[in-house]
């Protein structure tokens, strides 16, 4: 999110999803960014309110509950490898359980592995949708996507 300044883009797609009636939370983990709160500090830019954040002890009980996850920019912090990959760099690491949720759709530049050099088996899984490229051009095509569906067919699209 921060490399592709998403936030806006963030925001905009969570002010659509709560005028469709959805229930809407941003995960955020707190090594996610370039320094501790980083996430938290673009988000309060673009005035997302802090009823919509939620840390990880907060809400990796609620995510098998969870019908979709967007993820914008992460890897090592959702990767499920850090529950279950003995001797890599992030083992034991906490995670975002992000990977039990019904659909998670990943917004990411690419599929490298992130900063441990870890490849991510959550790209491969079956559950799992990839929007590569920069991320703020891959929310906004998701936006644009949604107001389509949802007006063009008065069919729910999510």
């Amino acid at each position: 999110m921060a490399v592709s300044q998403a936030q806006e883009a963030v925001k905009e797609l969570m002010e659509h999803l709560l005028q469709e009636g959805k229930d809407v939370r941003v995960a955020i983990h707190p090594v996610a960014g370039r320094m501790p709160g980083h996430m938290n500090v673009l988000l309060a830019e673009v005035d997302v309110s802090y009823e919509y954040l939620f840390s990880l002890e907060q809400i990796n009980d609620r995510f098998a509950d969870t019908d979709a996850v967007l993820i914008v920019g992460a890897n090592d912090v959702v990767n499920p490898a850090a529950l279950t990959e003995k001797g890599t760099a992030i083992y034991g690491m906490p995670i975002l359980h992000a990977h039990e949720a019904k659909h998670v759709i990943v917004a990411n530049f690419d599929t490298a592995p992130g900063y441990a050099g870890v490849g991510n088996a959550l790209y491969d899984a079956d559950h799992c949708h990839l929007l590569l490229g920069d991320a703020k051009q891959s929310l906004n095509m998701l936006l644009r996507t949604m107001r389509q569906g949802s007006t063009a067919t008065g069919v729910d699209p999510y």
